[in-house]
């Protein structure tokens, strides 16, 4: 599919990965159209941070995923939807479950019955590696059991579900992407690169993190932004869901000790209660397995292996010392 000549909506654009994707999408010269959370400081969140040349083509909506009419109102005219809004922090999820369920799988059923209604040629929904679980076998392929080990998870599971049940009920045109840790510029600070490279920048030696045994497939953001854009374009994607990852695990202590390399620093690694996820609830081990994405796609990880992990976290590490960007931090509360 040929994404020229299309005007395209990012739900969550307001976002990480999502302001990201609007970004691109308008260096590319598409007609984008950017769905941000309505509030009363009239903040479209990091889109904010883009550049004013690029702000300046995107058509902003403001609304909420959670109402069905909104999200209507902003699809119509539209003929390709990203769909990137939901609730991600997994902490959160164990307090709040109901707001995940009302968000990320309800939130979905707006975006996919609105896709019905209209239309709409293609519904690109974001899935995430958490819907695997505890690895029980690397890497993870696409056809790994889904486990929701936090309500976060189950959400995610459940907006899955609805998505193909979708596509098997009504041919509603879906394609499904299921990224594994992004990580880059603007991510919030409760995940585990941000809260380690702030800590530092601050000055802190003694680092507060929860567990650290576990592994991650990490994928610096503008790979999975490139993820999205192929799997838009790609007409054999309907109906598929396609990992996209950097297929290189690390734990998240070597994670932390190679940030630390690259920051000059020496450092000593604390666990603290409150980070520490319940023990049936802590994700051990994840490792994309993105072969489908490259048979399908095309698509591939420029920034793989060791070396791409590296060359994603200098990237990184630039934006967040940054004393711009890092004042927008609170850097010493945990952000649950």
């Amino acid at each position: 599919m040929e994404l020229h000549g299309k005007r395209l909506l990012v739900t969550g654009a307001d976002g990480f990965i999502g302001s990201h994707l609007t970004e691109e999408l308008v260096r590319k010269g598409y007609n984008v159209r950017a769905f941000v959370y309505y509030n009363s400081f009239n903040s479209w969140g990091w889109l904010e941070e883009c550049p004013k040349k690029l702000i300046k083509e995107i058509e902003i909506f403001s609304g909420d995923i959670r109402d069905p009419w909104r999200i209507k109102e902003a699809m119509k005219g539209c003929d390709i939807v990203f769909h990137l809004a939901a609730l991600i922090s997994i902490p959160y999820s164990y307090y709040s479950p109901n707001t995940y369920i009302d968000t990320n799988i309800k939130g979905t059923l707006n975006v996919l019955q609105a896709a019905r209604e209209l239309e709409i040629e293609k519904v690109v929904h974001t899935s995430t590696s958490e819907v695997y679980g505890t690895a029980r076998f690397v890497p993870i392929s696409e056809e790994h059991p889904l486990q929701g080990q936090s309500p976060y998870a189950a959400s995610k599971i459940g907006a899955d579900q609805m998505a193909i049940s979708f596509y098997n009920s009504f041919s509603t045109p879906v394609s499904i992407i299921r990224p594994f840790n992004t990580y880059g510029a603007r991510q919030s600070a409760r995940a585990v690169i941000p809260t380690i490279i702030t800590q530092v920048a601050q000055g802190e030696r003694k680092i507060k993190l929860g567990s650290i045994t576990p592994t991650r497939d990490f994928c610096y953001v503008k790979d999975t932004v490139q993820g999205f854009i192929e799997i838009a374009k790609c007409d054999n994607s309907i109906g598929e869901v396609i990992n996209i990852g950097s297929g290189f695990e690390i734990s998240i202590q070597d994670t932390a000790k190679t940030i630390c390399e690259i920051m000059g620093v020496d450092i000593e690694i604390g666990t603290e209660s409150e980070r520490i996820r319940p023990v049936n609830s802590e994700v051990e081990r994840l490792c994309a397995d993105t072969s489908k994405a490259k048979k399908m796609l095309g698509w591939a990880p420029k920034y793989s292996g060791k070396a791409g992990f590296v060359k994603g976290l200098k990237e990184t590490i630039e934006w967040f010392t940054n004393s711009d960007n890092l004042a927008g931090y609170k850097w010493n509360r945990y952000n649950f």
